[in-house]
């Protein structure tokens, strides 16, 4: 877990470079009037202004083009893929940082204008008309990052770049398996009292994480546990319980206990483990919709999901309890355990693709896979997965050649099967 995120908001870039255009438009001309009145371009004013004029307007083009790419990539997104993908995608700081630079490039070339042939000298200034073109440049470098990024929407990189995410999280917020389990001992709390309960108040809100540092800071000082009753990745509607507070010296604020929750209006990855897959499955059950049926998209959410549960199989999940330096328990969150994930992970996808040969064989060998693979103590709950989706494919398939066919562990789902079964004709 993470302290408190601290980000100028992504419209902000665009104005940062838009402020900065027209400061150094009104300024940098000026000085080098006044100190470097000598040093000229030697392009005839007709020729610059006319350069000049063309750049300023090329860019109010480009900068549309912009806003049209990135209305593609943002309704593209949510309609092949999942909605909640449309957040993340428009957060590109590529798209961000192009509109900014367009701008930027279009607001000094008129600034640059307003000084070719001023006053009456005959003369273009070196360094300002240069800028300009050193801007046109950078703007043109910056179409061509912006034009690669329409690859994103290619099925396997936004699988991958969703993937991604859930591979950061699960490095920062998990310890390997073989550290010791952070685990809470009932008599820490059972001899404490309840000092007051935090409920959250306004409109609904999502749980997107913990300020940590500012937590264990609070309730070291007061000497309370603080005990979470509510999960990242939860939606806090007014009344919801977010946390209690028990012992202490009474002295830990309701207003700084409340400000060490970070709320907004959608769901990030930032201490959410489980919402990489969550996205995953969306894109995985959309494909295997009746309007789509497209069950390869499937199995290649299944490829990344795979991974992520092999990552988590392999990482001390119980982790409750975050303890000062002293070693006394403070704070005792709530994290989802490893059969969240794979309920999370393998509920949907087998219902929805119960009747499909191809993601049964994928499910088939990814379960198998992990049973091989994982520790031991991650067995016996793939073991279960194991006899729902045996219980899915006999429930699903009407002959025993179709129950045979879809029980075949194969990884591409309708590729190379790890066992050839002898078919009676």
């Amino acid at each position: 877990m993470t302290s408190r995120r601290s980000q100028i908001p992504y419209w902000g870039i665009p104005a940062a470079y838009a402020v900065v255009a027209v400061v150094a438009g009104l300024t940098l001309p000026r000085l080098e009037h006044h100190f470097l009145p000598r040093l000229q371009s030697g392009i005839s004013p007709a020729a610059a202004l006319a350069i000049l004029s063309s750049v300023g307007s090329g860019m109010i083009a480009l900068t549309g083009i912009v806003f049209a790419l990135a209305f593609v990539m943002v309704q593209f997104s949510a309609t092949a893929y999942s909605p909640r993908l449309v957040l993340w995608l428009s957060r590109d700081p590529v798209v961000w940082h192009s509109v900014g630079i367009f701008s930027a490039t279009f607001l000094y070339s008129l600034a640059a204008i307003a000084w070719i042939d001023r006053p009456g000298s005959g003369g273009v200034p070196l360094l300002s008309s240069w800028l300009v073109i050193a801007l046109l440049l950078l703007s043109v470098g910056m179409f061509i990052a912006l034009i690669q990024r329409i690859s994103l929407l290619q099925i396997q990189r936004m699988l991958g770049f969703t993937a991604d995410h859930g591979r950061r999280v699960i490095d920062q917020m998990y310890p390997a398996l073989e550290a010791a389990a952070s685990t809470v001992n009932p008599a820490e709390l059972e001899t404490r009292p309840l000092r007051y309960i935090l409920q959250h108040t306004g409109s609904p809100q999502t749980f997107q994480g913990l300020d940590v540092r500012a937590l264990l800071a609070l309730s070291s000082a007061s000497g309370a546990v603080v005990v979470l009753d509510s999960a990242v990745g939860d939606t806090l509607v007014e009344g919801t319980v977010m946390a209690r507070v028990l012992g202490g010296n009474g002295a830990l604020d309701k207003g700084a206990l409340r400000h060490a929750f970070l709320l907004g209006d959608e769901r990030t990855f930032d201490q959410d483990p489980k919402y990489a897959i969550r996205l995953l499955v969306d894109i995985a059950i959309r494909a295997l919709s009746p309007a789509v049926n497209d069950p390869t998209t499937a199995v290649q959410a299944l490829d990344q999901i795979e991974d992520l549960l092999r990552r988590l199989g392999r990482r001390r999940l119980e982790v409750q309890g975050l303890r000062d330096r002293s070693g006394s328990l403070r704070v005792t969150v709530q994290l989802p355990t490893w059969d969240d994930f794979l309920t999370l992970a393998f509920d949907e996808i087998r219902f929805y693709g119960a009747t499909s040969v191809q993601v049964m064989r994928r499910m088939k060998a990814l379960v198998a896979d992990l049973i091989e693979d994982l520790p031991p103590e991650r067995r016996p709950s793939l073991l279960y997965w194991k006899r729902r989706l045996d219980e899915t494919i006999a429930r699903s398939f009407g002959s025993e050649e179709e129950k045979q066919e879809a029980s075949v562990e194969d990884r591409q789902g309708l590729g190379i099967p790890r066992t050839h079964l002898a078919r009676e004709r």
